[in-house]
């Protein structure tokens, strides 16, 4: 896994093999605005929206990548672009960091169902989880995830993260105050690096 020379959590290029992730930028507009409409129907089961009364977030992708870049300058958040074989492919989001005596973070992640199922997911979250454990120095991150999101699912699995507990309507998705299954790893329990779960 590469690191920042360094050694500062963000901006961050980590790389394993053809698999990159690396700050999201503006550049990304065309190829984020292709792979989200084209995997819209698959996607937007899972993805997060406002309840009403709540103020909307960034119209524009512009918009989006501007908020993100503040909110990673703050330390609040690592937002990840996922790239495979140069081509942009999803996101790995870390956000809701916490310092203090907390230490802690949540993740989330999406990806273009053309290269669903070839284990990249996996790789990605692994990697980030690395990151967050060590440059980033958190102590603790979770990863809520929807009961019926068996493709998630099989993320936390293959990772071997442990179940923490379970949130009845935990987030606004798809229109819905959605129930979550919650899974989380602590840098106690990370004794060798979480990609080498995988091997």
């Amino acid at each position: 896994m590469g690191l920042p020379r360094d050694g500062a959590p963000w901006p961050a290029r980590l790389v394993d093999g053809e698999l990159v992730l690396r700050p999201l930028t503006y550049g990304d507009a065309g190829a984020w605005r292709e792979v989200r409409a084209r995997n819209r129907d698959w996607l937007r089961r899972w993805d997060a929206t406002l309840p009403p009364g709540v103020a909307p977030g960034p119209r524009s992708f512009r918009g989006l990548v501007w908020r993100m870049k503040r909110i990673a300058a703050a330390g609040q958040g690592l937002p990840f672009a996922i790239e495979v074989d140069g081509r942009f492919v999803g996101q790995v989001t870390v956000s809701s960091i916490v310092r203090g005596s907390a230490q802690m973070a949540n993740l989330g992640y999406w990806i273009d169902e053309a290269v669903a199922g070839r284990g990249l997911m996996p790789r990605a979250v692994a990697l980030v989880l690395d990151h967050c454990l060590t440059a980033a120095a958190l102590h603790r991150v979770e990863i809520a995830i929807r009961p019926e999101n068996s493709n998630s699912l099989r993320v936390v699995e293959k990772l071997g993260l442990t179940e923490v507990g379970f949130a009845p309507r935990f987030l606004h998705i798809d229109g819905e105050w959605r129930d979550h299954r919650l899974f989380a790893i602590t840098a106690e329990e990370r004794d060798r690096p979480v990609r080498d779960r995988l091997r």
